[in-house]
């Protein structure tokens, strides 16, 4: 596949890496010149240096001859622009833009990017992925991770494991004699730096990252066997009233139920927010101030979510709330090189905005029929769904003993809403829902379980 990736900063960066380490052809687009040799230094990919919406520039890019165009700039007039002028000039087949401001996605708006007016396929928003994000941490507070697949039947858990936890010396195989009606899949373990698949006779030890599928239904009896059980939020403090701050404290809002503060150290901001929302109570100051953390109740609270747009100011008032007494904190973070402090520190969960809306991006950009991605593992790993076709290897396949390539696992199958998981008998039916959890350098692999071949049509 060829593609172009206009915006060489985090997330272009991150999306360039990926598909280059795929073995695609990847010309990134920027107006730096400083930002571009360093992609070029560090990938096999191609640099421009330009505007990426003028036309020139998109021609010397490749535009003629690209297959995709995901536009991820700081501005989101020139991601716009770019998927236009990539559609009228160059007839490009795939376009992603990335639009922050929350204006262009009021739904009274939902024409606008459409063939007829913006010709732009998928419209990522940065803040509505990791806002969601956040609000499934908030859902499921006894992991570190967690992702939703097959409308919310499956759930993906990342689980830590520490010394008092239940199993840790269990192995797979222990776990499912003891609870016999168990319903999961152990698809990954992260040990100390490495991410690998377990067999059933491998033991869960006090330290791994141990990621877990099961059906929805099951989730809070397995946190509480795991020993990661813990009831959800009733009092919240957001730290930050920027746009996920305030998308986060509108969905605890909605949800009922939910004691939520907010702590905006810009006045206007703060005032803004105030206006915005119904039944949160806004202050107005530092989040580095521990008498206003006293004041927002952080002492009380069962989670502080820190999401101001300072990884510093972030991970310092996280670490404040959990001395001053808060249960849990969640820390947004931008800069990777801050996630080893996660631990040291800690803080219970670090979200990164890139990884989240690099992983939205990439489930449109894989080929064949995915239909859900997470990145895992800091980048190690990914969980991918996929639409079993007619065509597709994994179909007539036995599902307690799919042929799958080493360092990939089935997490589980989904049928017209019954969930089947590795243990269960069956074999894979056409149009099947397919989980599957590999190792990144597997990803074309996995591909390819799901890819439409010429027969098809």
């Amino acid at each position: 596949m060829r593609a172009i990736v206009c915006g060489a900063g985090r997330v272009g960066y991150g999306i360039a890496r990926t598909l280059a380490r795929e073995g695609n052809a990847v010309t990134v687009v920027d107006w730096s010149a400083e930002l571009i040799e360093k992609v070029t230094t560090d990938l096999d990919v191609r640099g421009v240096v330009g505007h990426g919406s003028h036309p020139d520039v998109l021609e010397r890019a490749g535009a003629g001859e690209a297959d995709l165009i995901v536009a991820v700039t700081y501005s989101d007039e020139t991601n716009m622009v770019a998927c236009q002028v990539a559609h009228s000039l160059f007839e490009t087949p795939m376009k992603i833009a990335r639009v922050r401001a929350q204006n262009y996605l009021d739904p009274a708006w939902s024409d606008l990017f459409n063939t007829g007016n913006l010709p732009i396929d998928v419209v990522i928003s940065p803040e509505l992925e990791v806002g969601r994000a956040i609000l499934q941490r908030v859902e499921t507070p006894g992991a570190f991770n967690t992702a939703v697949f097959s409308g919310g039947r499956v759930q993906l858990l990342g689980l830590r494991l520490d010394e008092h936890s239940p199993v840790a010396g269990s192995t797979t195989e222990q776990l499912m004699e003891l609870f016999p009606d168990l319903r999961l899949a152990v698809v990954g373990v992260q040990r100390e730096k490495t991410l690998f698949i377990p067999e059933m006779t491998d033991p869960l030890l006090a330290g791994d990252d141990v990621y877990v599928v099961t059906e929805s239904k099951q989730v809070r009896r397995i946190l509480d066997i795991f020993g990661r059980d813990s009831e959800k939020a009733r009092r919240v403090v957001v730290i930050g009233g920027g746009n996920i701050g305030l998308y986060v404290a509108r969905a605890l809002e909605r949800a009922g139920g939910v004691k939520v503060r907010l702590i905006e150290r810009d006045k206007a901001q703060a005032e803004a927010a105030a206006d915005k929302l119904k039944r949160t109570v806004v202050l107005y100051g530092d989040a580095l101030d521990t008498k206003l953390l006293k004041e927002a109740g952080v002492q009380d609270a069962e989670l502080v979510v820190c999401v101001t747009n300072d990884d510093k100011v972030n991970m310092l008032s996280a670490v404040m709330s959990k001395r001053e007494g808060a249960e849990r904190t969640l820390s947004l973070i931008n800069e990777r090189t801050f996630e080893g402090l996660r631990k040291p520190l800690g803080i219970d969960v670090l979200i990164d905005p890139r990884a989240a809306t690099v992983s939205t991006i990439l489930q449109h950009i894989r080929r064949g029929r995915i239909t859900g991605l997470q990145s895992l593992g800091g980048g190690q790993a990914e969980a991918v769904e996929g639409i079993a076709l007619k065509t597709s290897p994994l179909v007539g396949k036995s599902i307690d003993a799919l042929d799958l390539p080493d360092g990939v696992a089935l997490g589980a199958v989904v049928r017209e809403g019954e969930v089947i998981l590795p243990c269960d008998e069956g074999r894979v039916r056409e149009n099947d829902r397919v989980l599957l959890f590999c190792n990144k350098a597997l990803i074309p692999k996995v591909e390819h379980l799901f890819r439409v071949s010429l027969d098809y049509f």
